[in-house]
């Protein structure tokens, strides 16, 4: 394989200050709703990277749940490696890859758990089968094989088959709020148009980066 001769222009769009809303929440919510126009598929699907004790960065992709003026949420299992490694360092940060519009956002902040309440809202909303996957899964953990898991998944199955599935007491939803949230579009010759929003106290500061 020839990857260092694997290479585009990105010409779609550019971005200028002027364009930019002075809220970044306001900002991202116009570029997401721009992409679900698009109708591609996990639109909200966005890379999750924390950091363990020992300083080892670990990435992996979840979705989107819901965003607003206090941050960014998603849900897992509060004994998964992400989990743990934000018990210990609640520094994180967010990443959208929306390469079919040449764009990224690119989110770092704090990580902080949702209530009970919001994420029994959310978990009984989900599918029954999501709902079981969430408490048969010990997300994480080694595992001998996959028809362990899917005997458990079975076995809750039938124990709450004519009832509601409670919220597992290991389960539920993280909200990031940000200290920082940078917008990238693509441009022509790798000159990439980059902005980046700093919280200041109770306002948003706006600098334009070199690509």
């Amino acid at each position: 394989m020839d990857l260092e001769a694997l290479r585009r222009e990105y010409l779609k769009d550019g971005l200028e200050r002027e364009n930019l809303a002075d809220d970044p929440f306001d900002q991202f919510e116009k570029w997401m709703a721009q992409f679900l126009e698009l109708g591609l598929a996990d639109p909200t699907a966005m890379t999750v990277a924390t950091v363990a004790p020992d300083g080892q960065p670990s990435q992996r992709i979840v979705l989107l749940k819901h965003v607003d003026q206090s941050g960014f949420v998603f849900y897992t299992n509060y004994s998964s490696r992400k989990a743990n490694e934000i018990d210990a360092n609640p520094k994180i940060s967010l990443h959208f890859p929306w390469h079919a519009v040449e764009r990224q956002v690119k989110v770092c902040g704090v990580a902080e758990k949702v209530s009970p309440a919001e994420s029994l809202r959310y978990f009984t909303s989900r599918p029954k089968g999501s709902q079981l996957a969430a408490a048969a899964s010990p997300q994480s953990k080694v595992i001998s094989s996959r028809t362990l898991l899917l005997n458990e998944f079975e076995r809750l199955k039938q124990k709450f088959r004519e009832g509601e599935i409670p919220l597992p007491d290991f389960w539920g939803g993280y909200r990031v709020v940000p200290s920082e949230i940078e917008f990238w579009q693509g441009g022509q010759n790798r000159l990439h148009d980059r902005f980046r929003y700093t919280r200041s106290e109770d306002a948003w500061e706006i600098d334009r980066l070199a690509p």
